[in-house]
């Protein structure tokens, strides 16, 4: 059975998360200590203890989320579980930094420190307010994306997550965001609600993140991943150094290409598909996508054990 380690991308994050893993698994627990050198402060006890709409902070929580993904990873191999036995990793948004990490592209605390750049450039490249992004649920990917072009009027309005057969993500200025939303109750839509979102991700207004990221990227060692990565930015596996050096870069700007990439895995042979890390967003996609997929989703020590005894 091939199967494919997936890693889930903002909106994830519950305080608490990955605690457990840490108190069970001395190797989760060290995920987490070294990201706190990396980054110069405890962000595990912001994820363990902290306040909600802090973590929630771009900039903790693409870090935070990442960690809780490596501690998993690191409990499913003190029980014998390695991503050496996944045909491809993928990741959604920041989860592609998981990915990689998980992979050996990306060492740990360059992880880190990658995604804590990524994450604050990202909140500063448009000023709070300006921005927004909105669900549209129950029209597909060109319905939507049509829509996106004409709300964008003179601003920007593009599709930027298109995340499963019926929910697309579209994100830009505020005001064609709003009239977005009202263009997709007019065509149909299930709903289309506004995000509590900071910022407008993956989309032509993230352009200033993107120049700090190749700034940051260019300084970065990356490796070739021991396992195929499915990228964003293509829907399909790239395994170059710096091929995924500037893919990287693309992705700030341009949209996640989830519904694809999982696609792209199932016809590649996946028929098993591991969200490793907080909650179960990925797993409810992935069954939208993919109605015969076998899904897991590995957060807590239970799960980890769950896993363990189904591979006997």
């Amino acid at each position: 059975m091939s199967r494919a380690f997936v890693f889930p991308g903002q909106g994830a994050q519950t305080v608490g998360m990955g605690r457990a893993l840490a108190e069970a698994y001395p190797a989760a627990k060290a995920v987490f200590d070294e990201v706190d050198e990396a980054l110069g402060e405890p962000l595990s006890a912001l994820i363990w203890d902290g306040d909600a709409d802090n973590l929630t902070l771009t900039q903790n929580a693409q870090p935070a989320l990442m960690a809780t993904s490596i501690a998993a990873l690191r409990a499913l191999e003190a029980e014998g579980i390695t991503v050496d036995g996944a045909a491809f990793v993928a990741g959604h948004s920041l989860g592609e930094y998981s990915a990689l990490c998980a992979a050996g592209a990306l060492d740990l605390s360059d992880t880190a420190r990658l995604l804590r750049i990524r994450g604050r450039a990202m909140q500063e490249a448009v000023p709070v307010g300006q921005g927004a992004m909105a669900a549209v649920l129950g029209l597909d990917f060109d319905a939507v994306s049509a829509i996106a072009a004409d709300a964008a009027g003179d601003g920007c309005c593009q599709a930027a997550n298109d995340n499963d057969p019926a929910q697309v993500v579209v994100s830009g200025d505020k005001a064609a965001v709003e009239r977005a939303v009202d263009l997709a109750k007019e065509k149909g839509a299930k709903r289309a609600l506004m995000l509590p979102v900071s910022a407008p991700f993956h989309c032509e207004l993230m352009a200033p993140a993107a120049e700090t990221m190749r700034e940051a990227l260019a300084s970065v060692t990356i490796s070739a991943p021991k396992v195929p990565v499915v990228a964003n930015v293509r829907a399909e596996a790239v395994s170059d150094p710096d091929t995924i050096r500037a893919l990287l870069v693309e992705q700030v700007t341009h949209r996640v290409r989830w519904r694809e990439s999982v696609a792209w895995m199932t016809a590649e042979g996946v028929t098993e598909f591991w969200e490793i890390g907080a909650g179960k967003a990925l797993s409810g996609m992935i069954r939208r996508i993919e109605k015969g997929a076998e899904v897991r989703a590995v957060g807590t020590p239970d799960d980890v054990a769950a896993a363990r005894a189904a591979l006997g």
